[in-house]
């Protein structure tokens, strides 16, 4: 382009040359070049490759090959955000006039879009509150159940679901069983081991691990079984308008995903950016030496919580007089998970956690989780308002109750903190004694 225009020039600038880089890549990029007239027609007819990065980019491509792999599924599906990732998972698997079972114990997030966006499209959704009872999932099936849906830990107060069993159920009806496995993450359990057929992830919490980027993924266990499903999923049967290739015809037992892709998440429009995507990659590699540490640091805090004269209640699944400590000596092996709550003792819980919350000084108060930061929140006022007061204690949210998250930080830092709180929560201010109490207290504890 010697001879060609300065403005030419600068924005055609030079070529790339090629080179193979240790670190993925950062595509940043709208579109990619076509080598060709007809390599430009290969792309939109199906052909693997990258044409649009709404369609496909090649740092979107390498982080989800990585989950998919991470969490023992076929294939996976980055979108914009764990939201996102329920959404089109749902969607995939349900229409008009289909029926979607989820567990009461859900984030509340999702419960608006099941009960609120989706029935609004002619979806109709039950929940069950007894998720250790295969036989109320059994009862809530309908003729049109489409999908099952719960989270392998639940949000808030720590239930862990019986995957395989919740799952033989799906089966015997031929309907799949949709996990959010966002709090165990694929280091903790993989749901897909255990008889699930699709997990999603809000890649923003544990996955990414910063607290800095925005992501979703939807991995799939590749078990889809076109001749039982037919008449439950017959838009991943049936060829499109124009004869083009019915899902199943394309991809087989990964039908399901496909359609995700090919059909829903371009048209939707959750597209990642490549630059979240490589922070997620890079939270990836890392992933289990954050999640051993905070299971293991939140099982020392969550006992020593449990000890405290000014806590009524610790719910986390580690513990066990937790409901669900059966099932997570079952299935999680490596650890109980980091995001847990507690409730504060006394007969006005609000004031109380709002005393606990403020005298905080370590642990910050925020809506995420997930983070190498430890963080607090009171769902109640919060991530659980729109709820009756019935509705929160079914879920475990009362006015005294807070939600912990729990970070990489040194164990008896965080325990100072939180004596620090406890004694604000009880008298209106910190007691010093209280804190260098809770800092020799924060000695191992035997598992």
């Amino acid at each position: 382009m010697g001879h060609a225009g300065f403005t030419t020039r600068q924005v055609h600038g030079a070529r790339v040359r090629s080179a193979e880089p240790r670190a993925t890549p950062i595509y940043l990029t709208a579109g990619f070049r076509f080598e060709s007239f007809d390599d430009a027609a290969a792309l939109f007819g199906g052909a693997d490759g990258f044409a649009y990065t709404r369609v496909g980019n090649p740092t979107v491509d390498q982080v989800e090959r990585t989950l998919a792999d991470l969490e023992g599924g076929t294939r996976a599906l980055l979108v914009a955000s764990g939201q996102a990732a329920t959404t089109i998972a749902l969607l995939s698997l349900v229409s008009a006039g289909g029926h979607i079972l989820a567990s009461t114990h859900i984030y509340e997030g999702t419960r608006g879009l099941l009960r609120d966006n989706l029935e609004r499209f002619g979806i109709e959704v039950d929940f069950v509150d007894d998720i250790d009872d295969p036989r109320a999932w059994e009862a809530g099936i309908r003729p049109h159940t489409r999908a099952l849906f719960a989270e392998s830990i639940s949000n808030a107060a720590g239930r862990v679901l019986d995957i395989a069993e919740v799952a033989a159920v799906g089966r015997r009806h031929g309907i799949a069983l949709v996990v959010d496995s966002t709090f165990a993450t694929p280091y903790l359990l993989r749901p897909i081991e255990h008889g699930a057929d699709v997990v999603v992830h809000s890649a923003s919490k544990f996955l990414a691990g910063h607290g800095s980027v925005l992501g979703g993924v939807i991995v799939d266990s590749g078990r889809f079984d076109p001749v039982s499903a037919a008449g439950r999923y017959p838009h991943l049967v049936t060829r499109g308008r124009d004869g083009r290739p019915s899902a199943v015809e394309r991809a087989g037992g990964d039908a399901r995903i496909a359609y995700a892709r090919d059909d829903l998440a371009p048209r939707f429009g959750p597209t990642p950016s490549p630059l979240n995507a490589f922070l997620i990659g890079q939270g990836l590699e890392t992933l289990s030496l954050r999640v051993e540490r905070q299971s293991a640091t939140a099982l020392r805090v969550a006992r020593w919580l449990a000890a405290q004269p000014g806590v009524e209640r610790v719910d986390h699944p580690g513990l066990p007089e937790h409901p669900s400590h059966r099932l997570a000596r079952r299935y999680l092996l490596d650890g109980a998970g980091s995001v847990f709550t507690v409730t504060l003792a006394g007969e006005d819980g609000v004031a109380a956690a709002r005393r606990f919350i403020e005298a905080l000084a370590l642990i910050t108060h925020m809506t995420h989780l997930g983070d190498v930061r430890s963080l607090a929140l009171h769902p109640a006022s919060t991530s659980h308002a729109h709820l009756t007061d019935a509705e929160r204690a079914a879920v475990g949210v009362h006015p005294g109750t807070v939600r912990l998250s729990i970070g990489i930080e040194d164990v008896d830092d965080l325990i100072a903190d939180l004596a620090g709180a406890l004694s604000a929560a009880e008298t209106g201010r910190v007691d010093a004694g209280q804190v260098a109490a809770g800092r020799a207290a924060a000695e191992p504890v035997p598992a």
